[in-house]
């Protein structure tokens, strides 16, 4: 497995930097779902609207994440519909979660390897199925995204690898 040493940065709110990085990782958000939902099933199978928070924010910092995290859902609930309004608090809680955790895997290790990216995709889901398995009282629907999400998850970890370690190198 190959691990390399790249620059990540940790932005603060203070900074334009941020929220221009926010702005475009909000924007992946967004048209990356709507290309999704051309598929049926496309938006639970892929879990596309975490694919840029976990970008944003390993490569950039947890500010960059967080921001990215809970505007994307919101904007895309409000002009699309989609997550619907119902699961946007497990949605909003998983991004949230990402954001934390890729953040700090950043922060603390200073490389993107796949097993990094792995254990924080894990960590989200794991965490934020049980917050949603609190909040809808149902674990068949909680364990959705482990049920018919398992390609997004890889696709967020190699892609996000791809994009941390080639795509945004500087």
């Amino acid at each position: 497995m190959r691990t390399t040493t790249l620059r990540l940065y940790s932005l603060e709110y203070k900074q334009a930097k941020t929220y221009l990085a926010v702005a475009l990782f909000v924007a992946g958000n967004i048209l990356l779902p709507q290309l999704c939902h051309w598929v049926p099933q496309g938006g639970i199978r892929w879990l596309p609207i975490y694919s840029f928070t976990l970008v944003g924010a390993y490569k950039y910092g947890w500010k960059v994440g967080l921001l990215t995290a809970i505007v994307s859902p919101l904007v895309n609930s409000a002009l699309f519909g989609m997550p619907a309004v119902a699961v946007l608090p497990a949605v909003l809680l998983k991004s949230v979660l990402l954001a934390i955790a890729a953040g700090y895997a950043a922060m603390y290790f200073r490389k993107a390897s796949l097993l990094l990216l792995v254990a924080v995709v894990l960590f989200y889901q794991v965490v934020g199925t049980l917050g949603e398995w609190i909040m809808v009282g149902d674990f068949y629907k909680a364990v959705q995204d482990f049920r018919i999400g398992l390609p997004g998850m890889f696709l967020q970890i190699v892609g996000g690898w791809l994009f941390i370690n080639h795509i945004i190198r500087k």
